[in-house]
């Protein structure tokens, strides 16, 4: 940025030459002094002063407008994410929803309602996410994290969530059946009302789950599980579930 300074009248030529150490160096001393000279006249130019405090008015308002003019980019960033879940809809693969859905999600946007059946979601990161009444049915999140998210009324029927986490999630009334739970983190999600029948709970960790309110466990299969509390291997083979190694038996 041009900085105005007040400049002292030029040295006269002979005062330069007499400075060069060496004949070599006149042209070098002659480039110099024009300079110097051509910076004292224009010095004297009030226009430029002005250009300059014009240069830093635009700025300014530059910095002023970006910072002014921030909630709309929030806001058509998230309208660009919300269409590409809502075009995506019925359709394989990921489509981008992966990127779309953890921006939303966090930027605090609720998930709602998002209608995700049939996707390719593997390794999703929704910590946290309102995903009430959400649909994931036949959907591929393996590795999926729901860490503390709400999802009362999701629909898991038949997705496959295998090694993923529900640590901690608010899972009431939630449709898990014949999902693929295998390996999957339930420690202290509240699974009260939800349906499990068909579920692979394989491996799973059942640490300080709350279990005592499942709708249906019928047909689940909870061999391997971790740090089931007995109480819960007990009342799940009592009303359904099975305990076999592997799907052929």
């Amino acid at each position: 940025m041009f900085i105005s300074t007040e400049r002292h009248r030029p040295k006269t030529w002979s005062e330069y030459c007499r400075e060069a150490q060496h004949p070599i160096l006149v042209p070098v001393q002659w480039v110099e002094w024009a300079c110097k000279w051509f910076a004292y006249w224009l010095s004297g130019w009030a226009f430029l002063e002005v250009l300059e405090y014009i240069g830093t008015l635009s700025i300014l308002f530059a910095v002023i407008s970006y910072f002014s003019e921030s909630g709309d980019r929030v806001k058509q960033k998230h309208y660009q994410a919300w269409q590409v879940i809502n075009t995506s809809q019925g359709k394989g693969g990921s489509g981008g929803r992966i990127d779309a859905l953890e921006e939303l999600n966090k930027d605090g946007v609720p998930l709602v309602g998002v209608e995700a059946s049939d996707a390719f979601l593997q390794n999703i990161d929704l910590t946290r996410g309102n995903l009430v009444r959400a649909n994931f049915s036949s959907s591929d999140i393996r590795g999926g994290v729901f860490e503390s998210a709400r999802l009362d009324f999701a629909n898991f029927a038949s997705a496959n969530v295998r090694n993923g986490s529900f640590r901690n999630a608010k899972i009431e009334d939630v449709t898990f059946q014949d999902a693929d739970l295998n390996g999957v983190d339930l420690s202290g999600a509240d699974l009260s009302g939800s349906n499990l029948s068909g579920v692979d709970l394989r491996n799973a960790d059942l640490r300080d789950m709350k279990w005592q309110s499942i709708a249906n466990i019928k047909s689940a299969n909870i061999y391997g599980t971790k740090n089931a509390s007995p109480d819960f291997v007990r009342w799940a083979l009592q009303h359904g579930a099975v305990s076999v190694a592997s799907d052929s038996e």
